[in-house]
């Protein structure tokens, strides 16, 4: 009966890493302006890798991921603008 308690809570713990990483792949898709159901997916069905696809694929011009960098400065703000 041990074993079987053991196997399950190293289930559990797999259980979270795999809907943590969902949840992240879908996070960072939605950041660098693609659908977040994208990102669902692939963290649904690649588990962990789809959090190292998602930081591979390129963002979109228009993105937030461009637009306010990969974490953000808190709000919306223009990134700025590079010296000539």
């Amino acid at each position: 009966m041990t074993l079987f308690a053991l196997m399950g809570a190293a289930a559990l713990w797999f259980l979270y890493l795999w809907l943590a990483s969902t949840a992240i792949a879908g996070w960072l898709a939605a950041r660098k302006g693609y659908n977040e159901k994208a990102g669902l997916a692939t963290g649904l069905c690649t588990s962990a890798v789809g959090v190292i696809i998602w930081l591979i694929v390129p963002a979109k011009p228009d993105s937030k991921w461009k637009r306010v960098g990969p974490f953000g400065r808190g709000k919306d703000a223009p990134a700025r603008k590079q010296p000539a």
